[in-house]
């Protein structure tokens, strides 16, 4: 070996954090062939078919796999989710929302299966997917998910969502005959979290609903305000766009009382996996101590200035409360003040505060023209 005057032997253990997918669809529904319950990925609406059956029958107008139909929708929206899911389903489609619950999925819906009073009634199909995404968004770490549902045909009441109301479940009204919880599962899945599902294109034919329709569907508006909406959807053609295409007319939850909009759901979901993927290598490691808590510090911000830098957030607070009785000089604690950090050390759990100001999109423009 020849001499050095200076040695260094470096090794390299590099932690890249997991990345959670933001846009995987599971879609559950009947299926003229496949195991009932069993999850199949599949890549296109040609293996959807080959898997699950052809979508319509020989008259090429009667369904003779309601779920190849729904995935088929699934893919024909611009940009587009990342994977997809079929689900084959019993009339009771309980087995197969328990499948689910395994995958890394971020949107569930139930092919062809609008909310009336029967879907939405206890045990119903929507009542079961509403009841599957809160118990699996609640239990399992980077399980969160939202599900998608569709009004009946040209309904223009909100009552039937109301009576289901949930920020992960997203309600469309609708006059199409196609299965629009595909077309707009599809679509939401195609963005990233934090965009605002207001006038974003769906890929589905629809008839229009009146203004006063929309008002029932809305709630009246006065000039530069919002009613908050009611929990539902309406797919519309603005004649502002241009041309005929048909668009998400709000990006509301199924809740108008929680999580409101869809992306507030989708970001607070998608920056609590981040935060938790960072720091999941601090347990066991990191000690509670000055320089261990603010190694902890180090790697929250690693994951929050990104976003800043990316416009998804406007600007965040980190706050160890321990912290700053550890930086204090021992002497000058309260008996108080030196209990909290026995408490700490001993029950071996850091209390984190983080605030994060998230800025919405707009949705509303209101302007006051005057002409002299």
């Amino acid at each position: 070996m020849p001499l050095r005057y200076v040695q260094v032997q470096s090794t390299v253990d590099l932690f890249s954090p997991v990345i959670r997918p933001t846009g995987n669809i599971a879609v559950v529904g009947a299926a003229a062939t496949g195991g009932v319950g069993v999850p199949v990925q599949v890549s296109d609406p040609t293996d959807a078919a080959t898997k699950f059956g052809a979508a319509y029958q020989a008259d090429g107008k009667t369904i003779n796999s309601a779920l190849t139909r729904a995935i088929d929708t699934v893919f024909d929206q611009t940009p587009g989710p990342g994977q997809v899911w079929g689900v084959p389903a019993a009339q009771d489609i309980t087995s197969a929302l328990a499948a689910v619950e395994t995958l890394n999925v971020q949107f569930v819906l139930v092919a062809n299966t609008a909310l009336d009073a029967t879907s939405g009634a206890t045990n119903g199909a929507i009542d079961l997917l509403s009841k599957h995404v809160t118990a699996v968004s609640n239990s399992g770490d980077g399980k969160e998910r939202m599900g998608v549902a569709m009004l009946v045909k040209g309904n223009s009441d909100p009552a039937p969502a109301a009576a289901l109301p949930n920020d992960r479940m997203i309600y469309v009204a609708h006059k199409s005959d196609e299965d629009v919880a595909a077309a707009v599962a599809g679509t939401v899945a195609g963005y990233p979290p934090s965009v605002s599902m207001v006038l974003k294109p769906v890929s589905v034919k629809t008839d229009d609903f009146t203004a006063t329709e929309i008002e029932n569907l809305n709630g009246p508006e006065d000039f530069g305000k919002t009613s908050g909406g009611r929990g539902v959807i309406w797919l519309t053609k603005p004649a502002l766009l241009g041309g005929s295409a048909v668009c998400l007319g709000e990006g509301y939850t199924g809740n108008r009382n929680g999580k409101q909009y869809i992306d507030i759901t989708r970001t607070v979901d998608d920056v609590t996996f981040q935060l938790k993927a960072r720091v999941i290598r601090a347990i066991g490691n990191l000690r509670i101590s000055r320089s261990g808590l603010r190694a902890l510090a180090v790697q929250l911000e690693s994951v929050l200035n990104p976003l800043v830098a990316d416009g998804v957030i406007e600007s965040y607070d980190v706050v160890i409360p321990i912290l700053g009785l550890l930086d204090a000089d021992p002497s000058t604690l309260s008996d108080a003040q030196a209990a909290q950090v026995h408490h700490a050390e001993t029950s071996r759990v850091a209390e984190v505060l983080v605030a994060v100001e998230y800025a919405g999109a707009m949705h509303r423009i209101a302007i006051k023209l005057n002409f002299a």
